[in-house]
């Protein structure tokens, strides 16, 4: 069974704004569908055509299993909507990550899911694929920055991204690998299961080129961190990318789900110079990381332990053979958005009138009040999805 669809139009390939309405049928213009499979959890979506004559939709290349489609997120997102901001003519997407820890902290926590961060999506170059990336407006909660050029990480590396706190950031960092040769040789039946192919060569499991990228969330002695990486294998004349987020040692607390989450990265890496970029988020238990531009998503939630007493600590490293080189990388402290909030520290939903906004980000969200409710760790009210909310940016 599916649920929580989602059908818009999409502009050309590689032109970022957005559409509201597409033209009449027959103009050539294409439609995401966007489903939500209730045995899996996961969203799905394909890019075809709508008839709007015969009120139908066809996938271009992808078939009619939705479980077949590509995802929006390899990760821990589930019941995505979408809507188009007029005043930045964009589309804007929004999703939900529940809890992986007990239920018994939900109850402790007073609180239990979470809104992603916003995302702006638009069709890719290749016209098959979404691109995905956090709206501008999370620049603004930008504050303290450090910097890293072209600095090489050896292998066994792991360099501390000094100056910037671990729990509230933002880290853009791009990777040069001075020679593809060195890759491992790829396997035909990994393409099946990213997934537990990244469950298998974790970050702690060395290999040609790579694993490389960012452990976030990490203690000061790193018994607990969160790796976001990449591995580059060699398939016949071609390379493959594999983007893993591994939470097997993100948290040393019993009873908390860590699974590996992964997939490839569709993108030629050799045509991009041996390129290829990495932007992660950080906000305490959410982790959300954006390879290759944007073409793959991945997001996670972590619990550790040393969160609660501690400061968390961000690092770069390279377990591959090879060197890797951080050509640019940018990170900064995120400040805590501004929210209306009670003296407990919780949205107030039920102060809200008709009308009345919720502001967030930058963002105001009219609420139809009671018709909605604002939900996912906002409140003592949950709901998977904000539903019928007039959505306009400031």
């Amino acid at each position: 069974m599916v649920e929580c669809p989602d059908l818009f139009p999409v502009a050309e390939p590689g032109a970022e704004e957005g559409l509201d309405h597409a033209p009449r049928t027959g103009t050539g213009v294409r439609h995401v569908l966007k489903l939500s499979a209730t045995d899996t959890f996961q969203d799905y979506y394909a890019v075809g055509r709508y008839n709007d004559t015969t009120d139908t939709f066809e996938p271009e290349d992808d078939g009619d299993d939705c479980q077949s489609w590509r995802r929006l997120d390899y990760g821990h997102v589930y019941a995505s909507k979408s809507f188009f901001d007029a005043r930045k003519n964009r589309r804007v997407l929004w999703a939900w990550a529940n809890e992986t820890d007990s239920q018994a902290d939900d109850v402790a926590k007073g609180w239990s899911g979470v809104q992603i961060f916003p995302r702006k999506v638009w069709l890719d170059n290749d016209g098959k694929q979404l691109r995905q990336w956090p709206i501008e407006e999370i620049e603004t909660l930008r504050s303290r920055k450090v910097g890293l050029l072209g600095t090489v990480v050896n292998s066994g590396g792991v360099n501390e991204i000094v100056g910037v706190a671990g729990t509230q950031a933002d880290v853009e960092v791009v990777f040069e690998i001075p020679a593809l040769e060195g890759a491992e040789s790829f396997e035909p039946n990994w393409l099946l299961d990213p997934q537990r192919l990244c469950g298998e060569k974790g970050a702690s499991v060395p290999g040609g080129i790579g694993p490389f990228g960012l452990l976030v969330m990490a203690s000061d002695d790193l018994q607990e961190h969160t790796a976001v990486f990449f591995r580059v294998f060699r398939h016949h004349d071609k390379y493959r990318v594999l983007m893993c987020t591994d939470l097997s040692r993100s948290t040393t607390r019993a009873g908390v789900y860590k699974p590996p989450y992964g997939a490839f990265v569709d993108m030629d890496i050799e045509a991009h110079g041996g390129i290829v970029s990495l932007r992660t988020l950080v906000d305490h238990s959410v982790v959300e990381s954006f390879g290759g531009g944007g073409r793959t998503c991945i997001t996670a939630r972590v619990y550790p332990e040393h969160a609660e007493n501690g400061n968390s600590h961000l690092y770069v490293f390279n377990n591959g053979t090879g060197a890797v080189k951080v050509a640019k990388l940018e990170a900064y402290e995120l400040a805590t958005a501004t929210v209306n909030v009670g003296d407990d520290g919780l949205i107030q939903p039920s102060s809200m009138r008709r009308g009345e906004a919720y502001k967030v980000w930058g963002l105001v969200l009219f609420v139809p009040w009671p018709s909605c409710q604002i939900s996912a760790g906002l409140g003592p009210l949950q709901c998977k999805v904000l539903r019928e909310i007039n959505q306009v940016f400031i």
